[in-house]
């Protein structure tokens, strides 16, 4: 576990180098204010607003947070010929992977954090209010669902260079989230093995939109009913498991050399 907390705390470190993070930070600060700066249509209604579009902002920033971040760590390790001197110490290949996710993980859920704070300071600033319960439960699951593409990411790193790594997550991610949900809709006139295709794809696909709370959250319909929270969370913490297996799986097979590093 010692080793895994050093490689996490090297993703901390890179990250905090980069200044990534700061830079969404000063957007989303920005986008608040500007919002909170109008009167749209004259309603007197912005604080709705601001709630609505931080917590859009929240997934969108986030999202490519963590894939910017994932999707870079193993290739730049290779790229600049770090990766062999790191695993020539006393580390395994799985260590490297969990590490690797650990930190990128908590990365961006440190960032999300941060999101929801700025949102919630604005929204309270103003008159408006959260339903402390869920808001915790959309946080928890968010954080959920960036572990798994943060997981994703990786795992298609293992095999991928950065780029090709980041355009495939953000693709696999936005169907996901986009269009799995509608897949019932596209079901009912399709006939024989689309119709069977279309039903296996929706079983085996995850379901990012289990995990997203904003309705409920921005229209106050109070927490998700623990039970199925639970669930949720042992279903992403089930795709996490698979996803770093995957990655474990191609990643300790794969051979170095230096004339890769070049």
């Amino acid at each position: 576990m010692r080793r895994i907390r050093t490689v996490a705390n090297i993703v901390w470190l890179e990250m905090l180098r980069r200044k990534d993070l700061y830079v969404l930070l000063i957007l989303l600060v920005a986008l608040l204010f500007t919002l909170l700066s109008l009167n749209i249509f004259g309603l007197g209604s912005v604080v709705g607003f601001v709630k609505d579009a931080g917590l859009i902002a929240a997934w969108l920033f986030s999202w490519i947070l963590a894939v910017s971040v994932a999707s870079r760590q193993l290739p730049q390790e290779e790229s600049r010929g770090t990766i062999l001197p790191l695993l020539a110490k006393p580390i395994r290949r799985g260590e490297l992977i969990v590490g690797k996710w650990l930190g990128t993980w908590s990365v961006v859920s440190v960032a999300v954090l941060c999101f929801y704070l700025l949102t919630a300071i604005m929204v309270w600033s103003h008159g408006g209010r959260f339903e402390l319960l869920a808001l915790t439960q959309a946080i928890m699951l968010h954080f959920a669902v960036l572990g798994i593409v943060s997981a994703l990411a990786i795992a298609l790193s293992v095999r991928f260079h950065q780029d090709a790594t980041a355009t495939l997550t953000y693709v696999l991610t936005a169907t996901m989230y986009l269009i799995v949900p509608r897949i019932p809709e596209i079901i009912l006139p399709a006939q024989g093995w689309r119709q069977t295709a279309l039903y296996i794809l929706y079983g085996t696909l995850p379901h990012f939109e289990l995990f997203d709370m904003r309705r409920r959250v921005v229209h106050q319909y109070g927490p998700m009913p623990w039970g199925f929270f639970g669930v949720t969370l042992l279903y992403g913490a089930t795709l996490i498991s698979i996803l770093l297996i995957i990655a474990w799986m191609g990643f300790r097979r794969k051979h170095f050399s230096r004339s890769n590093q070049d």
